[in-house]
């Protein structure tokens, strides 16, 4: 019998259990991602990105429905054929009510590919233990993109927390490449101003 989860953290171990065990290729996304990079704050879900091929579908809706998290084959599928970028599998947690979010990795989506392809092992202490999370800069630019779209400032502290914890772990080459390459520029220079006061430079 699995253990009902107690903390965010510890479903977010429980969604990291089903996906090892089906074999899906994964990273933690979002605000617990910042345990690794930056500095933590409080959220209420969790975020993966994941590589979900057609042979693994059933076994993931096994291993999900194994910890009270189920999602049928039919939907699984559904949802890695549908069109729309960004349409996640909802994963709820029956008895704790804990929810996450897996993004699917779609096949012309290069930098969602090369994120995955440059993931990092961390351990991030318990109850996560050792997860594989977005690379410093790689978590940065999809803070950017996520702010464009939302324009939160949540996403501007994220960035200063990492560029204050993690500044010489960001490979600021790639980092460049990335925001010409995803039309950022704009975005990023303003964020840059208020990363650049929070930090005090």
């Amino acid at each position: 019998m699995v253990e009902e989860p107690t903390s965010i953290l510890a479903f977010a171990r429980l969604v990291i259990d089903a996906l090892e065990a089906a074999q899906i290729d994964y990273l933690l996304d979002g605000a617990l991602a910042l345990i690794a990079w930056g500095e933590p704050r409080t959220t209420e879900n969790c975020d993966f990105v994941i590589h979900l091929i057609d042979q693994r579908i059933r076994q993931l809706s096994i291993e999900l429905d194994k910890r009270r998290m189920p999602v049928p084959p039919d939907i699984l599928l559904d949802l890695l054929i549908v069109l729309e970028p960004d349409l996640p599998v909802n994963l709820i947690h029956l008895d704790s009510g804990y929810k996450a979010q897996l993004l699917l990795l779609r096949p012309n989506d290069l930098f969602r590919a090369s994120s995955l392809a440059r993931k990092r092992l961390v351990d991030l202490g318990e109850p996560l233990g050792a997860v594989f999370v977005h690379a410093p800069e790689d978590l940065m630019l999809n803070k950017i993109l996520y702010y464009g779209l939302s324009q939160q400032t949540k996403h501007v502290r994220d960035i200063a927390s990492i560029v204050a914890v993690s500044r010489d772990e960001i490979d600021w080459g790639y980092f460049d490449q990335w925001i010409s390459r995803l039309n950022l520029e704009s975005i990023w220079a303003e964020m840059k101003l208020e990363v650049d006061r929070l930090l005090g430079c």
